[in-house]
């Protein structure tokens, strides 16, 4: 949806399908759950590309054909006539399709567009000499007889850090702007690969005008990846403070231009509320019970205070003989919520090892996951590795407690919680009961996250649960689409075909947080409100921003889950 995730990241993250309780770029996003994607071909040519560094012999140069050059350069008198670009210098962006094939980081992805008599061409500066020839066209038309490659120039970079080195530059014919054309390249170990690139973003004046805020601009960007991140290590931290601290000295216009991979200038300029309203619960000095409160979190500021923080508060109410005390599971949002706000989160190794330094001897861990899906199980195993640590290791029921085998196994967890969640959104809506909403012919769609981990028959069970409540007008479906009658799409014609013309959109997750605000309620095509209202088939669609955490009946669940094993 809205956020990305890179793929080294996804490789070692805990499964960002971890949403049981949510979270974006990423996510993600914020209820975002561990997800293990398996490496890419781009990926693995990026590896391929990045062994050239060994720098073998260089091939020998291949023949020249007029006619090949002649083509190229047809195609681009024709682009040039029909962008209509004057004769003249420009800079233009310069884009592809992989990581590992890109202008000079001193350039922010920019090189000088040159039109001269209808042709176009743009000049390009490599981060290296590691590509000895590009060839415009496919890397098969590469390697024929005659083709005509393109010879490298030497350019000259100067770095932000005062250093110079000398790498490779090309002119590359553009025959077309913002529209993809094949782009070939050989490396030292003289393997050619294909590429698709695209010029665009053309602006008058001379290159160099605005380099300075495409760079700054893309510095706070590679920080913003660097920490978009699931593993901490010990630059973590400093990395996220120098990223606050880039933000912070760019204009507001250069603001603007930051994009990356997950990097985008809502990462610390959109507006979540006031963290100073949430209280991390990282103090020291505890006592000998501790009640580790385990969620996947949030960066939403509002929402992290009111969902996570209401289900602690409620835990440290109900047990004043236990110190309640926080860890998340994503280290994406931890990083994100330090350098942002300065708030500074346990993951959970962190957490643990805080409680050995305290001398807690009883711990109990309350996760506030919705069901025992993946998240879950790798906190089963991190505990694993702390049992000998305590006297006692507990950890509670997730909040839908036990996954029965099929779709038609419910239980008394599953009945509180969507009695709770239906009743809140009755009450929002200004109904007086879910039969007086069934009758004005509005329903309500609860949105989780999915999952591809067996326990996703939890949704399907909850939908068996509102049926067995009487509850018709209810409908149970999932951002990921897992189990797939939980899908967008099948959600829709299930209510078209249950005749309602009326919608409200609700999250099942326990913060509203990335998920909720932008895969459920935002403007994007792909949201889900988009969705329906694209539909036509309803009179309305309107969408209620709470989370699971924020209603106290959900939160008693959660108390008596953890009385259970404290008991």
């Amino acid at each position: 949806m809205k956020r990305k995730t890179i793929a080294l990241i996804m490789t070692t993250v805990l499964a960002i399908s971890l949403m049981s309780g949510c979270g974006q770029k990423a996510a993600p996003a914020e209820e975002n759950q561990t997800a293990t994607e398996t490496v890419t071909e781009d990926t693995a040519e990026a590896q391929t590309e990045e062994s050239v560094e060994e720098k073998a012999e260089e091939p020998a140069e291949e023949e020249k054909s007029e006619e090949n050059t002649d083509a190229t350069v047809e195609e681009s008198t024709k682009a040039a006539e029909e962008g209509a670009l004057e004769d003249g210098e420009y800079s233009a962006k310069f884009t592809t399709d992989s990581s590992m094939f890109h202008i000079n980081e001193a350039y922010a992805d920019r090189g000088t567009l040159t039109v001269k008599d209808g042709e176009m061409t743009i000049h390009i500066t490599l981060p290296s000499k590691n590509i000895v020839n590009l060839f415009p066209g496919t890397a098969e038309d590469a390697q024929k007889d005659g083709a005509v490659l393109l010879e490298p120039t030497t350019d000259q970079v100067k770095y932000e850090d005062g250093t110079e080195e000398e790498v490779y530059g090309f002119d590359v014919p553009v025959p077309a702007i913002d529209e993809p054309f094949q782009l070939a390249l050989i490396g030292t170990k003289g393997k050619w690969y294909d590429h698709e690139v695209t010029v665009s973003d053309v602006q008058t004046g001379e290159a160099g005008e605005g380099d300075d805020d495409m760079a700054a601009a893309k510095k706070v960007a590679d920080l913003i990846d660097s920490i978009y991140v699931q593993t901490w290590t010990e630059e973590t931290d400093s990395l996220c403070e120098e990223a606050k601290k880039a933000w912070d000295e760019l204009t507001d216009a250069q603001k603007e231009l930051v994009e990356g991979e997950d990097a985008d200038p809502d990462y610390f300029g959109n507006d979540t509320g006031d963290a100073s309203k949430d209280d991390p619960l990282n103090a020291d000095d505890i006592g000998e019970n501790e009640l580790l409160v385990v969620s996947f979190g949030t960066s939403f500021n509002d929402s992290r205070a009111e969902d996570i923080g209401g289900i602690e508060k409620a835990l440290a109410a109900a047990y004043p003989d236990w110190s309640v005390r926080r860890a998340f599971t994503a280290q994406i949002i931890i990083n994100h919520v330090y350098a942002r706000d300065g708030e500074k989160i346990d993951n959970v190794d962190q957490a643990l090892q805080r409680a050995v330094d305290n001398g807690v001897k009883n711990l109990v861990v309350q996760p506030t996951h919705l069901m025992h899906g993946a998240e879950y199980d790798e906190l089963v195993e991190a505990l694993d590795k702390y049992s000998d640590k305590f006297e006692s290791v507990k950890i509670a029921e997730p909040l839908l407690g036990e996954v029965g085998k099929d779709a038609t196994i419910i239980n008394e967890d599953k009945e509180k919680v969507a009695k709770a969640i239906t009743n809140a959104a009755v009450k929002e809506a200004g109904f007086d009961s879910i039969e007086a909403a069934d009758e004005d012919g509005t329903a309500f769609v609860f949105m989780g996250h999915g999952t591809s981990h067996t326990a996703n028959v939890t949704y399907s069970q909850m939908q068996t649960q509102m049926e067995k409540l009487g509850h018709k007008n209810v409908f149970i479906g999932t951002v990921e689409g897992l189990p797939e009658e939980t899908a967008l799409d099948a959600v829709i014609e299930t209510v078209k075909a249950a005749g309602y013309k009326k919608v409200i959109l609700r999250p099942l997750m326990v913060v509203a947080g990335d998920h909720a605000n932008n895969d459920m309620a935002g403007d994007d095509e792909d949201s889900w409100k988009s969705g329906f209202e694209k539909d036509g088939s309803f009179e309305s669609v309107e969408c209620q921003i709470a989370g699971l955490g924020g209603i106290s009946e959900v939160q008693e669940v959660y108390v008596s889950h953890t009385g259970d094993v404290i008991k």
